[in-house]
């Protein structure tokens, strides 16, 4: 701009009535998303008599916050001469925003007047930053304090208890949404339906939806991955065949959502690719998402091959695995996550280090699939570099940690993490961290120890963390905690046959048959069976599945032959099998496992005799 037309422009901004101009620019700065063109507007600002006006001050506030310029949002509160709610509200979203989360809370306890949006406010950051109990706790203040509870407020907290897995609460929230007038909006129903599935309540999400009066996209989406997570898998195609019917228009999370679903399926996992090739083939451009949720299904899968095609897909179309628009990093996450749950562990770390950039989940992913596949000492090491270079941990960190300590048998150093997670860590143990806690301690032996932290625990234990003890318990051939652990298991899921069979073996490990005997009259008259084993394996792209005591294989002579001769050579090795068991036919049943086949079809293919 010549120094004329400057000059013209600054003595416009010296008469100008009203402060609309000013607001205009400053909304067309915050859109252009610069900082540089937010500072040339300040400027501008700078030189009229509407650089004290409280609505621009708060306008700039707001902008520098959203820009993630603390300092500069910061000077400007301070050096106001009048503040309203508006400039409390702005610099507390500000501090939020940039994850000043501690310094956010203590500008809320000195604001002279907080309104609802300074609450919603706070109860979000706490969310966005998942420090989910203070989320939760906010909104029992704000309810207490008189304020109205909204659509913001709920949402928030459901997120809370979605990432919590707290339906208790939940529960709550939502009896609380019925009696307020968003009851009925879309959105509400569709978090509603996600809190649920991420607690593992799908009946509950199923029911949510089925009262919607009206639906969109996302919440035929919330219920397709509901499905898609929790089971039964075919269940979701259904959902989408529904969808399809009423004329909604599916999206890429719909589509990645089926692929992942089919891939569950393995009978037509066939039909989770071709759903990829059709989205190819109708020239819709893979995204992010798109492949993050093929790959997702190919990890679910464990199914090495069809990763490593999906992985030349992935560098064909040229994500560099950087943060940006398109979150191209999501997708190198995707790729590490599949290669540590197909078990091929130096492909991952590979795609790790060929990252450009890498974030949290990236660190998450590396140290799970460490503490999956047996490297412990590896996983603890990882989660100590990415504390070394400030990368800050969260719950999916600390599940990983504890996991890994389990598998290499580090119990002090699991005690260690698990009761510093939330001083050292700014991480609020879950019920995932206590059911891994409970794991090491049952697996080192100290059941008691593992009692008395179940009874400990602030939230119900699930049947996930009586079934850890149980196991542990028979492990060590603690009877009586395992009767205890047993019946509380049974009060929570009666028909899970689990409890019967590990009550009934650990009462054969100690000899004692009418105990056996007892408990499996009570499993039968309670109509519990007992779902028979199952194992497969893919060789040359045939799939191969057996059941317990399985005849149906066209090799099964062959099979059966080299069965009998590998548990000869193991007894003679000195393997004893377990014949405790006083319901087992006969010796020869003994072997007759659906893990044993799956080993045996290996070695029969590799044997030219056959």
């Amino acid at each position: 701009m010549s120094k004329n037309g400057l000059s013209r422009q600054l003595v416009g901004d010296l008469y100008l009535i009203t402060s609309s101009p000013l607001a205009n620019l400053l909304q067309q700065a915050l859109e252009s998303k610069s900082l540089r063109h937010t500072q040339r507007v300040h400027a501008r600002i700078i030189k009229t008599h509407f650089r004290s006006e409280i609505f621009i001050q708060n306008r700039l506030i707001d902008i520098y916050g959203k820009l993630s310029c603390l300092d500069d949002a910061h000077k400007l509160f301070v050096r106001m001469p009048q503040k309203n709610t508006f400039s409390w509200n702005s610099i507390l979203c500000a501090l939020l925003h940039s994850g000043c989360v501690d310094e956010a809370y203590k500008l809320f306890t000195s604001m002279p007047y907080p309104d609802q949006c300074s609450w919603n406010s706070l109860v979000s950051g706490f969310a966005q930053h998942q420090r989910f109990h203070e989320s939760i706790e906010c909104v029992i203040k704000m309810h207490s304090a008189g304020f109205a509870l909204n659509e913001y407020t709920y949402g928030s907290a459901l997120s809370a208890c979605a990432n919590l897995r707290n339906v208790q609460v939940g529960s709550q929230i939502h009896a609380c949404i019925l009696k307020s007038p968003c009851a009925f909006y879309v959105f509400m129903g569709s978090a509603l339906i996600d809190m649920y599935s991420k607690c593992g309540f799908v009946d509950c999400s199923r029911k949510v939806f089925d009262g919607m009066p009206e639906r969109n996209v996302v919440s035929w989406n919330s219920l397709i991955t509901c499905y898609d997570q929790n089971g039964p898998a075919f269940e979701a195609l259904n959902i989408f065949v529904s969808m399809m019917n009423c004329g909604v228009k599916p999206d890429e999370v719909t589509l990645a959502s089926v692929v992942s679903a089919c891939a569950c399926l393995s009978i037509i996992r066939e039909e989770a690719l071709e759903l990829f090739c059709q989205l190819k083939r109708e020239s819709v451009y893979p995204t992010h998402y798109t492949f993050g949720n093929l790959l997702t299904a190919c990890a679910n899968l464990a199914d090495l091959k069809v990763g490593r095609q999906a992985h030349t897909h992935v560098l064909k179309h040229g994500f560099c695995f950087q943060s940006g628009p398109e979150s191209n990093i999501f997708v190198g996450n995707s790729l590490i996550d599949m290669y540590m749950k197909c078990g091929s562990v130096e492909d991952g770390i590979q795609v790790f280090y060929n990252m450009e950039e890498r974030d949290r989940v990236s660190w998450n992913a590396l140290i799970i699939g460490y503490a999956q596949n047996g490297h412990g000492l590896e996983a603890i090491q990882m989660f100590k570099e990415m504390t070394l270079l400030g990368v800050k941990a969260d719950h999916v960190t600390m599940i990983g940690v504890l996991c890994a300590c389990s598998h290499a048998g580090l119990v002090d150093e699991g005690r260690q993490y698990f009761y510093s997670m939330n001083k050292k860590y700014g991480v609020e143990p879950i019920k995932d961290h206590y059911t891994c806690m409970v794991d090491i301690l049952g697996r080192a032996g100290c059941l008691v120890e593992a009692n008395n932290l179940i009874g400990s625990m602030p939230m119900l234990p699930d049947s996930v963390v009586w079934g850890s003890l149980l196991a542990a318990c028979k492990a060590y051939r603690d009877i009586e905690l395992g009767k205890f652990a047993a019946e509380k298991l049974l009060e929570l899921d009666p028909h899970n046959s689990a409890p019967y069979v590990l009550l009934s073996n650990m009462y054969a490990e100690l000899g004692k048959w009418k105990d056996v005997i007892r408990v499996r009259t009570l499993m039968r008259k309670r109509g519990v069976t007992k779902q028979p084993g199952c194992s497969w394996i893919e060789i040359e792209s045939q799939l191969h599945t057996f059941m317990v005591k399985d005849k149906r294989h066209p090799k099964k002579k062959e099979i059966y032959q080299l069965l009998s001769l590998l548990t000869k050579m193991m007894r003679m090795s000195g393997y004893i099998p377990d014949t405790g068991d006083p319901e087992a036919d006969d010796e020869e049943d003994q072997p007759d496992l659906s893990e044993d086949l799956y080993f045996t079809v290996p070695a029969l293919q590799s044997c030219s005799t056959v």
